[in-house]
Protein backbone atom coordinates (compact mmCIF):
# COMPACT_ATOMS: atom_id res chain seq x y z
CA UNK A 1 0.00 0.00 0.00
CA UNK A 2 2.78 2.43 0.94
CA UNK A 3 4.83 1.46 -2.12
CA UNK A 4 1.84 2.22 -4.34
CA UNK A 5 1.23 5.55 -2.57
CA UNK A 6 4.87 6.57 -3.10
CA UNK A 7 4.85 5.51 -6.77
CA UNK A 8 1.73 7.59 -7.44
CA UNK A 9 3.37 10.57 -5.74
CA UNK A 10 7.01 11.69 -5.95
CA UNK A 11 8.56 8.40 -4.88
CA UNK A 12 10.06 7.62 -1.49
CA UNK A 13 11.96 5.21 0.74
CA UNK A 14 10.38 2.72 3.14
CA UNK A 15 12.62 1.80 6.08
CA UNK A 16 12.02 -1.64 7.57
CA UNK A 17 13.51 -2.02 11.03
CA UNK A 18 13.03 1.60 12.09
CA UNK A 19 10.13 2.69 14.31
CA UNK A 20 7.89 5.69 13.59
CA UNK A 21 9.92 7.58 16.20
CA UNK A 22 13.16 6.87 14.36
CA UNK A 23 14.40 4.18 16.76
CA UNK A 24 16.53 1.42 15.24
CA UNK A 25 14.73 -1.88 15.93
CA UNK A 26 16.36 -4.02 13.27
CA UNK A 27 14.85 -6.40 10.73
CA UNK A 28 15.29 -10.13 10.23
CA UNK A 29 16.76 -10.54 6.75
CA UNK A 30 17.55 -13.91 5.17
CA UNK A 31 19.18 -14.74 1.85
CA UNK A 32 15.94 -14.63 -0.11
CA UNK A 33 14.10 -12.01 1.96
CA UNK A 34 14.72 -9.00 -0.30
CA UNK A 35 13.89 -10.97 -3.42
CA UNK A 36 10.65 -12.20 -1.84
CA UNK A 37 9.62 -8.68 -0.82
CA UNK A 38 10.37 -7.23 -4.26
CA UNK A 39 8.43 -10.06 -5.95
CA UNK A 40 5.48 -9.69 -3.60
CA UNK A 41 5.20 -5.98 -4.39
CA UNK A 42 5.46 -6.54 -8.15
CA UNK A 43 2.95 -9.43 -8.15
CA UNK A 44 0.30 -7.61 -6.09
CA UNK A 45 0.33 -4.31 -8.00
CA UNK A 46 -1.24 -3.29 -11.31
CA UNK A 47 0.50 -2.18 -13.48
CA UNK A 48 3.51 -4.03 -12.09
CA UNK A 49 5.56 -1.91 -9.70
CA UNK A 50 9.29 -2.64 -9.60
CA UNK A 51 11.17 -1.45 -6.51
CA UNK A 52 14.76 -1.71 -5.28
CA UNK A 53 15.87 -2.82 -1.83
CA UNK A 54 19.13 -2.44 0.08
CA UNK A 55 20.28 -3.69 3.50
CA UNK A 56 22.24 -1.39 5.82
CA UNK A 57 23.85 -2.24 9.14
CA UNK A 58 23.14 0.44 11.73
CA UNK A 59 24.00 0.02 15.42
CA UNK A 60 24.73 -3.67 14.69
CA UNK A 61 21.20 -4.16 13.38
CA UNK A 62 19.90 -4.68 9.86
CA UNK A 63 17.74 -1.96 8.32
CA UNK A 64 16.15 -2.50 4.92
CA UNK A 65 15.54 0.45 2.60
CA UNK A 66 12.87 -0.21 -0.03
CA UNK A 67 13.37 2.42 -2.72
CA UNK A 68 10.26 3.40 -4.69
CA UNK A 69 10.56 5.68 -7.72
CA UNK A 70 7.74 7.86 -9.00
CA UNK A 71 5.84 5.90 -11.62
CA UNK A 72 5.73 7.37 -15.11
CA UNK A 73 2.50 5.46 -15.75
CA UNK A 74 -0.28 6.29 -13.32
CA UNK A 75 -2.15 4.92 -11.65
CA UNK A 76 -0.54 2.03 -9.81
CA UNK A 77 -3.03 0.09 -7.69
CA UNK A 78 -2.92 -2.54 -4.95
CA UNK A 79 -5.86 -4.97 -4.89
CA UNK A 80 -7.67 -2.66 -7.29
CA UNK A 81 -7.27 0.43 -5.08
CA UNK A 82 -4.98 3.39 -5.78
CA UNK A 83 -3.31 5.41 -3.02
CA UNK A 84 -1.47 8.72 -2.86
CA UNK A 85 1.14 9.73 -0.30
CA UNK A 86 -0.04 12.84 1.56
CA UNK A 87 2.50 13.98 4.18
CA UNK A 88 2.89 10.96 6.48
CA UNK A 89 -0.08 8.87 5.42
CA UNK A 90 -1.47 6.91 2.50
CA UNK A 91 -4.77 8.24 1.19
CA UNK A 92 -7.18 6.13 -0.80
CA UNK A 93 -8.13 7.92 -4.02
CA UNK A 94 -11.73 8.45 -5.09
CA UNK A 95 -12.75 7.48 -8.65
CA UNK A 96 -12.77 11.20 -9.56
CA UNK A 97 -9.24 11.65 -8.20
CA UNK A 98 -8.10 8.57 -10.12
CA UNK A 99 -9.41 10.15 -13.33
CA UNK A 100 -7.73 13.49 -12.52
CA UNK A 101 -4.35 11.90 -11.83
CA UNK A 102 -4.61 9.83 -15.01
CA UNK A 103 -5.26 13.00 -17.05
CA UNK A 104 -2.21 14.62 -15.41
CA UNK A 105 -0.10 11.63 -16.39
CA UNK A 106 -1.04 11.79 -20.07
CA UNK A 107 -0.62 15.58 -20.09
CA UNK A 108 -4.29 16.29 -20.62
CA UNK A 109 -7.16 17.86 -18.67
CA UNK A 110 -10.96 17.97 -18.60
CA UNK A 111 -11.17 21.16 -20.67
CA UNK A 112 -9.39 19.47 -23.61
CA UNK A 113 -12.33 17.15 -24.34
CA UNK A 114 -15.15 17.92 -26.76
CA UNK A 115 -18.08 19.83 -25.26
CA UNK A 116 -21.26 17.79 -25.38
CA UNK A 117 -23.82 19.07 -27.96
CA UNK A 118 -21.64 22.07 -28.95
CA UNK A 119 -20.83 23.00 -32.55
CA UNK A 120 -18.83 25.64 -34.39
CA UNK A 121 -21.96 27.79 -34.59
CA UNK A 122 -21.76 28.18 -30.79
CA UNK A 123 -18.37 29.93 -30.95
CA UNK A 124 -18.13 33.73 -31.12
CA UNK A 125 -15.28 34.23 -33.57
CA UNK A 126 -15.19 37.97 -32.86
CA UNK A 127 -14.03 37.03 -29.35
CA UNK A 128 -11.36 34.82 -30.90
CA UNK A 129 -10.16 37.84 -32.92
CA UNK A 130 -9.89 39.82 -29.68
CA UNK A 131 -7.76 37.01 -28.22
CA UNK A 132 -5.49 37.03 -31.28
CA UNK A 133 -5.00 40.79 -30.95
CA UNK A 134 -4.14 40.54 -27.24
CA UNK A 135 -1.81 37.54 -27.71
CA UNK A 136 0.10 39.39 -30.43
CA UNK A 137 0.33 42.50 -28.25
CA UNK A 138 1.81 40.58 -25.31
CA UNK A 139 4.32 38.97 -27.67
CA UNK A 140 3.64 35.54 -26.24
CA UNK A 141 2.34 34.33 -29.59
CA UNK A 142 2.77 35.46 -33.17
CA UNK A 143 -0.56 34.63 -34.75
CA UNK A 144 -1.26 35.17 -38.45
CA UNK A 145 -3.86 32.48 -39.04
CA UNK A 146 -7.61 33.03 -39.21
CA UNK A 147 -9.67 32.46 -36.03
CA UNK A 148 -10.88 28.95 -36.89
CA UNK A 149 -7.37 27.80 -37.82
CA UNK A 150 -6.02 29.28 -34.60
CA UNK A 151 -8.49 27.33 -32.49
CA UNK A 152 -7.61 24.12 -34.33
CA UNK A 153 -3.90 24.76 -33.94
CA UNK A 154 -4.34 25.31 -30.19
CA UNK A 155 -6.46 22.13 -30.00
CA UNK A 156 -9.44 24.13 -28.79
CA UNK A 157 -11.35 22.60 -31.69
CA UNK A 158 -10.89 18.91 -32.50
CA UNK A 159 -12.59 17.17 -35.41
CA UNK A 160 -14.63 20.35 -35.93
CA UNK A 161 -16.00 20.05 -32.39
CA UNK A 162 -15.34 22.76 -29.76
CA UNK A 163 -13.71 21.61 -26.55
CA UNK A 164 -14.98 22.62 -23.13
CA UNK A 165 -12.21 25.23 -23.07
CA UNK A 166 -13.36 26.73 -26.38
CA UNK A 167 -16.97 26.96 -25.17
CA UNK A 168 -15.99 28.56 -21.84
CA UNK A 169 -13.50 31.01 -23.36
CA UNK A 170 -15.16 31.94 -26.65
CA UNK A 171 -18.69 30.57 -26.52
CA UNK A 172 -21.68 32.75 -27.36
CA UNK A 173 -23.56 31.25 -24.40
CA UNK A 174 -21.06 29.36 -22.22
CA UNK A 175 -23.60 28.70 -19.46
CA UNK A 176 -25.85 26.80 -21.91
CA UNK A 177 -23.21 24.06 -21.88
CA UNK A 178 -21.73 24.50 -18.39
CA UNK A 179 -24.52 25.95 -16.26
CA UNK A 180 -22.32 26.38 -13.17
CA UNK A 181 -19.58 28.33 -15.00
CA UNK A 182 -20.54 31.51 -13.15
CA UNK A 183 -19.30 33.61 -10.26
CA UNK A 184 -21.69 34.42 -7.43
CA UNK A 185 -20.63 37.80 -6.02
CA UNK A 186 -21.88 39.17 -2.73
CA UNK A 187 -21.40 42.12 -0.40
CA UNK A 188 -21.98 41.39 3.28
CA UNK A 189 -21.58 43.16 6.60
CA UNK A 190 -19.73 40.72 8.84
CA UNK A 191 -21.44 37.43 7.95
CA UNK A 192 -23.60 35.94 5.21
CA UNK A 193 -26.69 36.74 7.27
CA UNK A 194 -26.33 40.46 6.47
CA UNK A 195 -26.58 40.63 2.66
CA UNK A 196 -26.08 44.08 1.17
CA UNK A 197 -25.73 43.17 -2.52
CA UNK A 198 -25.91 40.04 -4.62
CA UNK A 199 -24.97 39.44 -8.26
CA UNK A 200 -24.48 36.39 -10.48
CA UNK A 201 -21.81 36.99 -13.12
CA UNK A 202 -22.01 35.02 -16.37
CA UNK A 203 -20.44 35.25 -19.82
CA UNK A 204 -17.14 33.84 -21.03
CA UNK A 205 -14.26 33.35 -18.61
CA UNK A 206 -12.17 36.25 -19.91
CA UNK A 207 -15.06 38.67 -19.40
CA UNK A 208 -15.76 37.24 -15.96
CA UNK A 209 -12.35 38.35 -14.67
CA UNK A 210 -13.14 42.01 -15.34
CA UNK A 211 -16.76 41.77 -14.16
CA UNK A 212 -15.78 40.18 -10.84
CA UNK A 213 -13.08 42.81 -10.31
CA UNK A 214 -15.59 45.59 -11.04
CA UNK A 215 -17.94 44.18 -8.39
CA UNK A 216 -15.17 43.96 -5.77
CA UNK A 217 -13.88 47.48 -6.52
CA UNK A 218 -17.41 48.81 -6.06
CA UNK A 219 -17.25 47.87 -2.37
CA UNK A 220 -13.69 48.65 -1.32
CA UNK A 221 -12.36 52.13 -0.72
CA UNK A 222 -9.72 54.01 -2.66
CA UNK A 223 -7.81 57.16 -1.81
CA UNK A 224 -5.96 59.47 -4.16
CA UNK A 225 -2.45 60.71 -3.45
CA UNK A 226 -0.89 63.74 -5.14
CA UNK A 227 2.62 62.70 -6.15
CA UNK A 228 3.64 65.57 -8.41
CA UNK A 229 3.02 63.41 -11.46
CA UNK A 230 0.41 64.37 -14.08
CA UNK A 231 -2.01 61.79 -12.67
CA UNK A 232 -3.02 61.15 -9.08
CA UNK A 233 -1.95 57.84 -7.59
CA UNK A 234 -4.72 55.47 -6.52
CA UNK A 235 -4.22 53.54 -3.28
CA UNK A 236 -6.86 50.88 -2.80
CA UNK A 237 -7.96 49.37 0.49
CA UNK A 238 -6.71 46.00 -0.80
CA UNK A 239 -3.95 45.37 -3.39
CA UNK A 240 -5.92 45.03 -6.62
CA UNK A 241 -3.21 43.02 -8.38
CA UNK A 242 -3.33 40.37 -5.66
CA UNK A 243 -7.14 40.24 -5.71
CA UNK A 244 -7.11 39.95 -9.51
CA UNK A 245 -4.55 37.14 -9.31
CA UNK A 246 -6.85 35.35 -6.86
CA UNK A 247 -9.82 35.72 -9.21
CA UNK A 248 -7.79 34.44 -12.18
CA UNK A 249 -6.46 31.48 -10.19
CA UNK A 250 -9.98 30.55 -9.11
CA UNK A 251 -11.25 30.60 -12.70
CA UNK A 252 -8.32 28.57 -14.04
CA UNK A 253 -8.13 25.98 -11.29
CA UNK A 254 -11.79 25.46 -10.42
CA UNK A 255 -13.45 22.12 -11.07
CA UNK A 256 -16.10 22.79 -13.71
CA UNK A 257 -17.62 19.33 -13.23
CA UNK A 258 -18.80 20.37 -9.75
CA UNK A 259 -22.31 21.86 -9.59
CA UNK A 260 -21.34 24.90 -7.48
CA UNK A 261 -20.48 28.35 -8.80
CA UNK A 262 -17.29 30.22 -7.93
CA UNK A 263 -17.83 32.81 -5.19
CA UNK A 264 -16.36 36.28 -4.57
CA UNK A 265 -17.49 37.78 -1.26
CA UNK A 266 -16.71 41.21 0.18
CA UNK A 267 -17.12 41.62 3.97
CA UNK A 268 -16.25 44.36 6.41
CA UNK A 269 -12.56 43.62 6.96
CA UNK A 270 -12.01 40.81 4.48
CA UNK A 271 -12.51 39.47 0.95
CA UNK A 272 -12.97 35.77 0.21
CA UNK A 273 -12.58 34.12 -3.19
CA UNK A 274 -13.69 30.49 -3.32
CA UNK A 275 -13.67 28.01 -6.18
CA UNK A 276 -15.16 24.51 -6.37
CA UNK A 277 -12.56 21.76 -6.35
CA UNK A 278 -9.71 21.28 -3.93
CA UNK A 279 -6.06 21.70 -4.90
CA UNK A 280 -4.85 19.51 -7.77
CA UNK A 281 -3.41 16.18 -6.64
CA UNK A 282 0.27 16.57 -5.85
CA UNK A 283 -0.08 20.12 -4.48
CA UNK A 284 -0.60 20.95 -0.79
CA UNK A 285 -1.50 24.18 1.01
CA UNK A 286 2.07 24.33 2.34
CA UNK A 287 3.40 24.27 -1.24
CA UNK A 288 1.59 27.52 -2.05
CA UNK A 289 3.83 29.41 0.38
CA UNK A 290 7.01 28.13 -1.36
CA UNK A 291 8.64 29.90 -4.29
CA UNK A 292 9.55 26.70 -6.11
CA UNK A 293 6.22 24.85 -5.98
CA UNK A 294 5.02 22.97 -9.02
CA UNK A 295 2.27 24.33 -11.22
CA UNK A 296 -0.45 21.81 -12.07
CA UNK A 297 -3.28 23.63 -13.86
CA UNK A 298 -6.54 21.71 -13.55
CA UNK A 299 -7.62 23.19 -16.91
CA UNK A 300 -4.55 23.33 -19.13
CA UNK A 301 -6.08 24.93 -22.22
CA UNK A 302 -7.83 27.66 -20.25
CA UNK A 303 -4.56 28.37 -18.44
CA UNK A 304 -2.70 28.58 -21.76
CA UNK A 305 -5.10 31.16 -23.20
CA UNK A 306 -4.92 33.23 -20.01
CA UNK A 307 -1.12 33.10 -20.23
CA UNK A 308 -1.15 34.16 -23.89
CA UNK A 309 -3.16 37.33 -23.14
CA UNK A 310 -1.06 38.27 -20.12
CA UNK A 311 -3.49 37.24 -17.37
CA UNK A 312 -0.82 34.87 -16.02
CA UNK A 313 2.68 36.26 -15.48
CA UNK A 314 4.50 32.98 -14.94
CA UNK A 315 3.27 29.47 -14.18
CA UNK A 316 3.53 28.61 -10.48
CA UNK A 317 4.31 32.18 -9.37
CA UNK A 318 0.77 33.42 -8.69
CA UNK A 319 0.44 32.64 -4.99
CA UNK A 320 3.92 33.96 -4.14
CA UNK A 321 3.16 37.19 -5.99
CA UNK A 322 -0.14 37.50 -4.12
CA UNK A 323 1.62 37.00 -0.77
CA UNK A 324 4.28 39.60 -1.59
CA UNK A 325 1.72 42.19 -2.71
CA UNK A 326 -0.42 41.62 0.39
CA UNK A 327 2.58 41.79 2.72
CA UNK A 328 3.60 45.11 1.17
CA UNK A 329 0.05 46.46 1.59
CA UNK A 330 -0.33 45.23 5.17
CA UNK A 331 -3.01 42.68 4.24
CA UNK A 332 -3.01 39.16 5.66
CA UNK A 333 -3.55 36.46 3.01
CA UNK A 334 -4.52 32.90 3.86
CA UNK A 335 -5.04 29.87 1.61
CA UNK A 336 -7.23 27.02 2.79
CA UNK A 337 -9.35 24.13 1.54
CA UNK A 338 -12.99 24.68 2.52
CA UNK A 339 -16.24 22.89 1.65
CA UNK A 340 -14.76 20.69 -1.08
CA UNK A 341 -13.12 23.74 -2.61
CA UNK A 342 -10.28 26.22 -2.25
CA UNK A 343 -10.34 29.70 -0.69
CA UNK A 344 -8.05 32.71 -0.79
CA UNK A 345 -8.91 35.02 2.12
CA UNK A 346 -7.64 38.60 2.18
CA UNK A 347 -7.95 40.11 5.66
CA UNK A 348 -7.35 43.68 6.81
CA UNK A 349 -5.14 44.23 9.81
CA UNK A 350 -7.23 44.57 12.96
CA UNK A 351 -4.50 43.27 15.24
CA UNK A 352 -2.64 46.46 16.14
CA UNK A 353 -0.24 46.47 19.09
CA UNK A 354 -2.60 48.70 21.06
CA UNK A 355 -5.54 46.36 20.45
CA UNK A 356 -3.52 43.30 21.47
CA UNK A 357 -2.15 45.01 24.58
CA UNK A 358 -5.69 45.90 25.64
CA UNK A 359 -6.55 42.21 25.38
CA UNK A 360 -3.90 41.50 28.00
CA UNK A 361 -1.20 39.93 25.83
CA UNK A 362 2.42 40.28 26.91
CA UNK A 363 5.15 41.64 24.62
CA UNK A 364 6.22 38.18 23.43
CA UNK A 365 2.67 37.31 22.50
CA UNK A 366 2.18 40.62 20.70
CA UNK A 367 5.38 40.06 18.72
CA UNK A 368 4.22 36.51 17.91
CA UNK A 369 1.01 37.91 16.41
CA UNK A 370 3.07 40.42 14.40
CA UNK A 371 5.25 37.53 13.20
CA UNK A 372 2.23 35.54 12.00
CA UNK A 373 0.83 38.61 10.25
CA UNK A 374 4.03 38.73 8.19
CA UNK A 375 4.88 35.06 7.78
CA UNK A 376 1.44 33.44 7.86
CA UNK A 377 2.07 30.93 10.67
CA UNK A 378 4.13 30.08 13.74
CA UNK A 379 5.09 26.80 15.41
CA UNK A 380 5.87 26.07 19.05
CA UNK A 381 9.53 25.57 18.12
CA UNK A 382 9.66 28.91 16.30
CA UNK A 383 8.10 30.64 19.32
CA UNK A 384 10.82 29.12 21.55
CA UNK A 385 13.58 30.25 19.19
CA UNK A 386 12.25 33.78 18.67
CA UNK A 387 11.78 34.59 22.35
CA UNK A 388 14.28 32.20 24.00
CA UNK A 389 11.68 30.53 26.20
CA UNK A 390 11.02 26.93 27.20
CA UNK A 391 8.65 24.63 25.37
CA UNK A 392 6.23 24.83 28.32
CA UNK A 393 6.18 28.63 28.26
CA UNK A 394 5.70 28.67 24.49
CA UNK A 395 2.81 26.19 24.78
CA UNK A 396 1.11 28.18 27.55
CA UNK A 397 1.44 31.53 25.78
CA UNK A 398 0.32 30.18 22.41
CA UNK A 399 -2.64 28.52 24.12
CA UNK A 400 -3.60 31.86 25.68
CA UNK A 401 -3.50 33.61 22.29
CA UNK A 402 -5.70 30.83 20.91
CA UNK A 403 -8.17 31.17 23.80
CA UNK A 404 -8.51 34.88 23.02
CA UNK A 405 -9.68 33.86 19.53
CA UNK A 406 -6.66 35.40 17.79
CA UNK A 407 -4.86 32.20 16.77
CA UNK A 408 -6.27 29.01 15.33
CA UNK A 409 -4.33 25.81 15.91
CA UNK A 410 -3.84 23.59 12.87
CA UNK A 411 -3.06 19.95 13.66
CA UNK A 412 -3.23 18.14 16.99
CA UNK A 413 0.24 16.97 18.03
CA UNK A 414 3.73 16.70 16.61
CA UNK A 415 5.87 18.69 14.20
CA UNK A 416 3.00 19.35 11.82
CA UNK A 417 1.17 21.56 14.33
CA UNK A 418 1.20 25.32 13.78
CA UNK A 419 -0.84 28.45 14.51
CA UNK A 420 -2.45 30.91 12.09
CA UNK A 421 -4.61 34.00 12.56
CA UNK A 422 -8.16 32.92 13.25
CA UNK A 423 -10.78 33.77 10.67
CA UNK A 424 -13.21 36.41 11.85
Amino acid sequence: ETSVAFSNSKGGIILVGVSDRGEIKGASVGKETLKEWINKISQSTEPTLIVDAEVYEIENKNVVAIIVKESQIKLISYKGISYLRIKNSNRKLTPKEVAELYLQTIGSSWDAYSARDAGLEDIDFEKVKEYIKLANETGRRRIKEKPLEVLKKLELIKDNKPTWAAVLLFGKEPQRFVLQAKCHCGKFKFSKVEILDDRMIEGNLIEQVEDVMDFIKKYISVKFVITGKPRREEIWEYPLEAIREGVINAIIHRDYTESSEMQAEVYEGRIEIWNPGKLPLGITIDDLYKEDHRSIPRNKLIAQIFYDIGFIEKYGSGTIRMLELCKKAGIFLEFKEVSNGFSAIFRKDIYTEEYLRNLGLNERQINAVMFVKKEGRITNRKYQDLFEVSKRTASDELKEIKEKNIFERIGTTGKGTYYILKEE
